[in-house]
């Protein structure tokens, strides 16, 4: 008990607690107070240190760059006037361009093989009306000879975009559109016709198990199918061509008709309209051709002035010498003094030309980015968009004929009606159906197509047919569209016949995910693009290009088109047909969203890049994205043979707008944007002075030794793929 009371009375007495008193308080409150001011004094003043020293910093920084600045200023006309010797090659590549051209045209004039040249009108009309007047040609003689048609649209083609806008007068374009669609319209006339020969002879070739005659010609450039109904039983109304997958389901009005069926496919399209001759950008060249015409005219009439003035002055001079020498030294005076009279005019003369070339050359390479700012045209409901679409796998023209009349022996002879009027459509279904319900009596024909084997469709393909009225593709009047990828077969129920295309997204490779270019042996080298579904490998060396190896959805397939060298121009058409375009057009941007740069930074750094090429690698960089439309950003290093074991290659990135280069801090995995140029790095006004800091000697001379028509071959294909903008 005593115990206890003991600990009550401590606890008791150590729970009391001390009174603070008003003075106690006061004065606390004042150390904090003082405490407080002290540490915010101590805070502003190591703020001020830090902003003086911060503000120090940016001084010399500023400091630095205005000497970065200045000494860019400074020699900036003196390496301006480096890249426009190096930059000469374009010109160079142009005139040899020409020269090709005009060899091209004497080769064919002194092979003397009876064709015509598709450049010279009265040859060209003169083999039209020719083969307009030869008469009763078979089907094998028709294809034998659209070999030669073929070639002589194709070659026309080219004409029209190889040949520079400026080199390419209105009269000329009208000429070799008009004689495109003059070969292209006595070709189908000519299928016509040799068609019509062999529905007269179709009784002699019946098939002796159905009794219907069935006919299947296959070209490299067409494939012929043809089935004349001369049983005309109810009951056959599926019809399959023999080995193949291609065939029809007829309805049975059909199966009880007078008619046969044609499938021509030809693996081309001459059903497309031929794209607009004049376009805004054309205009504008032909202005710049207009413009440089003036200029080259005015630099000759100015030499053949200074010509004259000289002349007079030396006329002049040697009377005066006359009357003090002898006439032999007069004219061994006028001799030495003449020569270089004569020969710096000339000199002059060219030098002039070939800066007229290459500006002209340079504006044209820069109309080639400009972005339309509408579409052409105005669509009407269901038809394709040709600037968003593209045709694949050429046309299928589909027609349902009447069976013309049969040929019948007689006595050791084959006597045959010729109809005047020729061969001609059965329609299906009839213009007048009054007492019949149409959709029951005359139900769509379905259709089953295989597709082209060198064509590659990316998403399953849409199927489009030939509006003859509108001069258009249209969506309407198909229905059940059914593909099977791996059999490449199509299946779809058309109301009625008329030629139809399978058409695609010409877009769905863009925008690119990734891209790089890389040096391989000398003047030549590998373009890699890299998409959402595909993996293109391009290798260039001088004035051509081929497909190295192409990737689908990370597996390697098989083309036609590899190890095939063409001219980049043929090169750009030939991926287009096979379905692997990466080549915007004007139209492009309106359909992808892409990272904007303005044209003449494009290219600048284009030009830039191709002339480096054979020395240096570019690649894509992430941070091409982040910066504005007069800027881009890809990443760059030295690239010799010798270092292509180097495992991680160390790339140096760059930032270009045109008129001034600069090595960025920052790299690619980095995690924010800087514009900071990279420490002991300068500024330049070219892509070739910047890297010329920090490449070796041996890589520089590799630059200054490539050839000319490589660089402009590479620079076409860097035009043409866009890879700075979309990216």
């Amino acid at each position: 008990m005593l115990t206890f009371l003991t600990v009550v009375t401590f606890v008791k007495s150590g729970s009391k607690k001390k009174k603070i008193t008003k003075a106690d308080r006061l004065r606390q409150l004042q150390e904090e107070e003082e405490k407080r001011q002290k540490e915010e004094e101590e805070a502003r003043v190591k703020y001020e240190k830090e902003e003086m020293e911060r503000l120090e910093i940016q001084r010399i920084e500023n400091e630095k760059l205005q000497k970065l600045e200045a000494k860019d200023l400074e020699r900036r006309n003196e390496e301006l006037e480096e890249l426009y010797l190096l930059e000469a090659c374009f010109p160079e590549a142009e005139k040899l361009k020409r020269d090709d051209r005009f060899l091209s045209q004497w080769k064919h004039y002194i092979q003397c093989d009876g064709s015509p040249d598709p450049s010279i009108a009265q040859e060209m009309n003169t083999f039209i009306t020719l083969w307009k007047e030869e008469t009763n040609e078979t089907l094998e003689e028709v294809i034998e000879k659209s070999k030669l048609v073929l070639n002589l649209i194709e070659k026309l083609k080219l004409i029209l975009l190889e040949t520079p806008p400026y080199d390419l007068q209105r009269k000329n374009i009208i000429q070799y559109q008009g004689s495109i669609l003059e070969l292209q319209e006595l070709l189908h006339l000519k299928f016509n016709r040799a068609t019509e020969i062999l529905l007269r002879q179709a009784s002699t070739l019946a098939d002796l198990d159905s009794g219907n005659m069935e006919k299947v010609i296959q070209d490299e450039n067409v494939t012929l199918y043809i089935w004349a109904n001369l049983k005309k039983n109810p009951r056959h109304r599926s019809i399959r061509f023999s080995e193949t997958q291609t065939g029809f389901e007829i309805p049975r009005i059909l199966a009880t008709s007078d008619i046969a069926l044609r499938l021509l496919h030809t693996h081309y399209d001459h059903v497309t309209p031929l794209s607009p001759v004049l376009t805004p950008s054309q205009e504008h060249v032909s202005l710049v051709t207009d413009f440089v015409k003036e200029e080259v005219k005015s630099v000759q009439t100015a030499v053949s002035k200074d010509l004259q003035e000289e002349n007079k002055q030396q006329e002049n001079e040697s009377n005066s010498v006359h009357e003090e020498e002898t006439k032999a030294e007069e004219q061994g005076d006028v001799e030495e003094q003449m020569c270089p009279v004569q020969e710096e005019p000339e000199i002059t003369k060219y030098e002039m030309e070939m800066k007229l070339l290459s500006e002209t050359v340079s504006a044209a390479q820069e109309l080639l980015l400009e972005n339309a700012c509408e579409k052409p045209y105005f669509l009407e409901e269901d038809e394709v968009d040709l600037c968003q679409f593209t045709t694949l796998g050429g046309v299928y023209h589909l027609d349902i004929l009447e069976l013309p009349p049969q040929c019948k022996p007689m006595k050791g002879w084959m006597i045959v009606e010729i109809l005047k009027e020729g061969l001609q459509k059965y329609t299906y279904p009839p213009e007048t159906t009054e007492d019949l319900e149409t959709e029951n009596v005359f139900p769509p024909i379905e259709v089953m197509l295989e597709v082209h084997e060198n064509v590659i469709f990316f998403e399953n393909p849409m199927v489009a047919r030939w509006d003859a009225e509108g001069k258009h593709w249209k969506t309407d009047g198909i229905s059940n569209v059914s593909y099977k990828s791996e059999e490449r077969l199509i299946t779809f129920n058309l109301e009625t016949f008329c030629p139809v295309t399978l058409i695609q997204d010409a877009h769905i490779n863009m925008p690119f995910q990734s891209w790089e270019l890389i040096p391989l042996d000398v003047n030549k080298v590998l373009l890699t693009v890299t998409t959402v579904f595909t993996e293109l490998q391009i290798q260039i060396k001088e004035n051509l290009c081929m497909l190295a190896s192409i990737k689908v959805n990370n597996k390697k397939h098989s083309s036609i088109l590899e190890e095939k060298w063409m001219t980049p121009v043929s090169f750009i058409i030939a991926l287009k047909n096979a379905g692997l375009n990466i080549f915007p057009t004007g139209h492009s941007h309106l359909y992808v969203v892409i990272n904007y740069k303005h044209p003449s930074v494009e290219v600048k750094a284009y030009r830039q890049m191709a002339l480096l090429s054979s020395a240096f690698a570019f690649c894509w960089s992430k941070w091409n994205t982040v910066c504005d439309s007069k800027k881009t950003i890809f990443q760059v290093r030295e690239h010799l043979l010798k270092d292509e074991s180097i495992q991680n290659p160390n790339w140096t990135l760059l930032m270009f707008s045109g008129d001034r280069a600069q090595s960025l801090k920052i790299s690619e995995s980095s995690d924010a944007f800087s514009e900071v140029l990279k420490e002991e790095t300068e500024f330049h006004s070219t892509l070739y002075h910047m890297v010329k800091d920090f490449a070796s000697q041996e890589a520089m001379r590799e630059v200054r030794r490539s050839n000319c028509q490589f660089v402009d071959s590479v620079c076409h294909m860097l035009l043409s793929t866009r890879l700075l903008s979309y990216s």
